[in-house]
C-alpha cells in the first residue's frame, strides 16, 4: 500500500463514495497526498477543498474522456485552474455530450428491453455531474435485474450505439496546459477490462500522444505489474515525461480496488518514483 494516490472518483462522476466518504476512506487508509480526477467535471474537487484536513497534501484533477486520431484514451490533468474559460468550455461540451448519450440509452432499454424507468429513476440519473453508463447499470441493479452493475452493462446497455462522446485528444491536452494544469496520459497500457499493449503496439501510440502535447504517463497502477510498470517507467524517463501512479478507485462500482492501489500485488511503493509530485 503507497500513501499517494494521484487517480480517485467521487460519485460527482462514477464513483460510489460522496465526497465525505471519501475522505474518510483517504484518512483511514493514511494517504498522505491524493488527487480526485472525476471524469469529464471538476465540482467534487471544488467540495473536497473545503474539508480536506491541513495534514494531508490535495491535488485537484480532472480525467477527460478524448479520443486522439485512433487512439481512445483519458487524459488527467493535473493542478487546472478551474475558473478558465477553455477548460469550462470543454466541460460544459461534455455535459451535453453525455446527456445525449444518456437520452439514447434510456430509449435503447425501452424500446430493446420493455424497461421503462421511473421519474424517480430518472430525476436521480439527470442530477448526475458526470453521467455515465455504470449510473444506469446501478438502477438496473437496484431494481434486482442484475447481480452487479458490470452484468447489467453487458446484458442491457453495451449493444446500444449510442454515439461518441469523447473529446479530441487535441482539444483535451490543449485545455489543460491553458489552463496551467499537466496533462498525463492514465493507465496508458489499457485501462479496467482492456487487453494491455505490447511494446510493438504502445510505442508509436506513445510518440503520437507526446506529438498532441501529453507530459507525463501514469506508470503506476492498480491493474498493472511489476513488468509493465519498470517498462513504462523506463518510457517516462526515455521521453523525459513525469511519472504518477493511481489506483482509479471507484468504491464499491468497481471492484477489489483500494485506495492506494498502485500496482496489481498492492504491494508498497517507492514514492519518490512519483516525479510528477514535484512538478505540481
Amino acid at each position: 500500500m503507497a500513501n499517494i494516490d494521484l487517480h480517485i472518483h467521487s460519485n460527482y462522476s462514477d464513483g460510489s463514495d460522496s465526497i465525505q466518504e471519501l475522505l474518510n476512506q483517504i484518512i483511514e487508509a493514511q494517504l498522505s497526498v491524493f488527487g480526485l480526477t472525476d471524469h469529464d467535471t471538476a465540482e467534487g474537487c471544488i467540495e473536497m477543498q473545503k474539508i480536506v484536513p491541513a495534514n494531508i497534501r490535495f491535488i485537484p484533477g480532472i480525467e477527460l474522456t478524448c479520443r486522439a486520431e485512433e487512439i481512445k484514451c483519458h487524459i488527467l490533468g493535473y493542478n487546472c485552474d478551474y475558473t478558465n474559460k477553455t477548460l469550462l468550455e470543454l466541460v460544459e461540451k461534455g455535459k451535453k455530450l453525455r446527456r445525449n448519450k444518456l437520452n439514447t440509452r434510456i430509449k435503447y432499454l425501452e424500446e430493446t428491453w420493455g424497461i421503462i424507468l421511473t421519474q424517480e429513476e430518472l430525476k436521480w440519473l439527470y442530477s448526475r455531474k458526470s453521467v455515465v453508463k455504470t449510473h444506469i447499470a446501478n438502477v438496473l441493479v437496484k431494481r434486482g435485474l442484475a447481480d452487479n452493475n458490470l452484468e447489467a452493462m453487458d446484458k442491457f446497455l453495451n449493444g446500444c450505439k449510442s454515439g461518441d462522446t469523447r473529446f479530441s485528444g487535441e482539444e483535451a491536452i490543449d485545455a489543460i496546459l491553458k489552463s496551467g494544469g499537466i496533462p498525463t496520459w492514465a493507465h496508458p497500457l489499457g485501462g479496467e477490462g482492456e487487453a494491455h499493449l505490447d511494446k510493438k503496439a504502445f510505442i508509436p501510440k506513445l510518440e503520437k500522444m507526446i506529438e498532441f502535447g501529453i507530459k507525463g504517463l501514469e506508470c503506476y497502477y492498480s491493474r498493472y505489474n511489476e513488468n509493465e510498470i519498470a517498462y513504462l517507467i523506463e518510457c517516462a524517463n526515455r521521453y523525459n515525461l513525469f511519472i504518477s501512479g493511481g489506483s482509479d478507485y471507484h468504491g464499491k462500482n468497481k471492484s477489489n480496488i483500494e485506495i492506494g492501489q498502485l500496482n496489481d500485488k498492492n504491494t508498497a511503493i517507492n514514492p519518490n518514483e512519483i516525479t510528477i509530485l514535484n512538478q505540481i
